[in-house]
């Protein structure tokens, strides 16, 4: 029971005792008195509205450009309905045409439950709380890659010098963009050492080499699988040319503000869909087989990798 509601009820029972006559003052003292108390319960009344109002405004989810937005809102719309209908509150999905303008989201923190990279987690860790992972092809971590035609001649990373790479999404995009550029700066690679351009989201990178666009392309190394990719391309026809350690998954987050029993209860149904018939249909939808577990610290190994390819980038924690 809220500091409000408790006054409330003390404001109705003491009111009761002065009626019933077992407060002992004369009626024009307990006339005024009531008054008094009939404006204190109304007022308390007043400031609980607005609370209970907050309780009912809809969940704000966003999910991030990974794919196209039509094709976004089509795969997560099943999950948001399902948390719907649990949490008894509405669950509103948004998204965006590009990284700018999410990350221009998770910045003003219009997201209350966010679906996103890690690269944007890590630099949002001070406005909102990792609670789980991504989990698709049965596995719960990725890796950065770097693929070539197989008929390009190329057989090492060092031979990109010189060569045109594309990358996926922007310089924010971490399995397309940031764990590729380690693996170039550990062959002893540049960002001068070779032209850098950028497809619209990661998938488009690998489909962009595969029209033969670029000579090499950044992406994530279970992007290859993704059915938005095989059915653009014959991916048999490219090969990995090199690929980095392998760190967790991408994460999922609430405002930091949230309340914790609302936070636990949407982590719990994350986590608990795989275990329904229903629930591993809401993920085949959303072309996932999971969710873990996550917490920040598991997202340090990212924040390693960061700091070697964008050492100027603050990183909360």
């Amino acid at each position: 029971m809220t500091d409000v509601t408790k006054g409330i009820v003390a404001a109705k029972r003491f009111a009761e005792l002065i009626r019933s006559g077992c407060v002992g003052w004369d009626p024009s003292r307990r006339r005024v008195v009531l008054g008094l108390l009939a404006t204190l319960g109304l007022t308390l009344a007043e400031q609980a509205v607005p609370v209970a109002r907050a309780a009912d405004a809809p969940l704000v989810m966003g999910i991030f450009p990974r794919r196209q937005a039509t094709l976004t809102t089509e795969l997560y719309a099943p999950l948001a309905a399902y948390l719907s209908r649990e949490l008894g509150r509405e669950v509103r999905l948004v998204t965006a045409k590009d990284f700018d303008a999410f990350w221009a989201g998770v910045e003003q923190q219009r997201f209350d439950i966010v679906h996103y990279n890690q690269f944007h987690y890590v630099r949002s860790a001070d406005k909102y709380r990792v609670i789980a992972h991504s989990e698709e092809f049965g596995v719960g971590t990725v890796a950065g890659a770097l693929y070539v035609r197989k008929d390009s001649g190329i057989n090492t990373i060092s031979q990109l010098r010189g060569r045109k790479i594309v990358f996926g999404g922007g310089t924010d995009a971490m399995m397309s963009y940031i764990l590729p550029s380690y693996l170039l700066l550990q062959a002893g690679l540049q960002p001068a050492d070779y032209e850098s351009v950028f497809a619209k989201n990661p998938p488009n990178s690998l489909i962009s080499l595969f029209h033969g666009q670029a000579d090499a392309s950044g992406a994530g190394d279970i992007l290859i699988d993704l059915p938005v990719v095989r059915d653009a391309m014959d991916t048999s026809t490219v090969t990995r040319l090199g690929m980095t350690e392998r760190v967790l998954h991408l994460p999922w987050a609430v405002r930091k503000d949230m309340p914790k029993a609302l936070s636990v209860r949407i982590q719990a149904l994350l986590v608990g869909l795989k275990a329904s018939e229903n629930g591993r249909a809401i993920l085949a939808r959303a072309e996932m087989t999971g969710f873990g577990v996550a917490r920040d610290v598991d997202y340090d190994p990212h924040r390693r990798i960061i700091r070697k390819v964008m050492p100027t980038i603050a990183m909360p924690r």
